[in-house]
């Protein structure tokens, strides 16, 4: 438990940087109107969590003491940041080189039915700790659930998605490998649910998960959050 406590801090202390400076963008009358919306929102796509075997939500919920996104981003205020780990631990060696952390190369499948309406696949994975803010979704893709809804995966390993755009894509198949590109500090995934395929004018969205075990207890329907360790059943 205390290496996965080591890892949040990492993580949380980047994002406390990053996004401190935000801390009016959301709050006003236009986050107010979000909120009001869509804090209890049902998801309508069948969602599975899109990867195996154990990881840990480094961030995730519904405000924004439990989860960064909260706060800042409109199309991402529900997102999940999630790492891979073994044995309660999320690398191994000393964490500077990618392939230290057991969430690099990891699988990633499609959390849902859909189709595949954007992707990014030639970006350059970081070195850990340096984050590349000129192209900050790095490797993605969206998919659009054809009701409303659009999965947004960012951060994957460059040229692992194996995937293209008009590819209708089934829940739990593989779409890519987790990395560390784009706008990340370190290996993981980040997934979030929004209302349209627009960064700009889409909503973020609350994300029901089934079938899944949250510290170890089956969950048949729930959001996950920080500090969880979740697997799919």
């Amino acid at each position: 438990m205390k290496q996965i406590k080591s890892l949040a801090c990492f993580f949380a202390i980047i994002f406390m940087v990053l996004f401190t400076s935000c801390a009016d963008m959301l709050m006003g009358d236009e986050g107010k109107y979000d909120e009001d919306i869509y804090l209890n929102y049902k998801t309508k796509t069948v969602l599975e969590l899109p990867f195996e075997d154990d990881w840990y939500i480094v961030a995730g919920g519904k405000s924004l003491e439990l989860n960064h996104h909260f706060m800042p981003n409109r199309h991402q205020r529900y997102a999940l940041d999630i790492v891979h780990i073994i044995n309660r631990r999320g690398n191994t060696g000393d964490g500077t080189k990618n392939e230290d952390y057991y969430c690099f190369g990891k699988r990633l499948n499609a959390p849902g039915d859909g189709k595949i309406i954007a992707m990014e696949n030639a970006i350059e994975d970081n070195v850990p700790g340096i984050k590349n803010s000129k192209q900050s979704l790095g490797n993605y893709i969206i998919i659009d659930h054809l009701n409303g809804e659009f999965s947004f995966m960012l951060h994957l390993k460059k040229n692992s998605i194996i995937v293209a755009i008009g590819d209708t894509v089934e829940r739990g198949q593989q779409v890519g490998l987790a990395g560390n590109s784009g706008y990340s500090t370190g290996p993981h995934l980040h997934y979030h649910l929004q209302t349209t395929s627009s960064l700009t004018t889409g909503v973020g969205l609350p994300m029901q998960f089934q079938n899944y075990y949250a510290d170890d207890v089956l969950t048949e329907r729930g959001e996950p959050i920080t500090s969880q360790i979740v697997r799919k059943n």
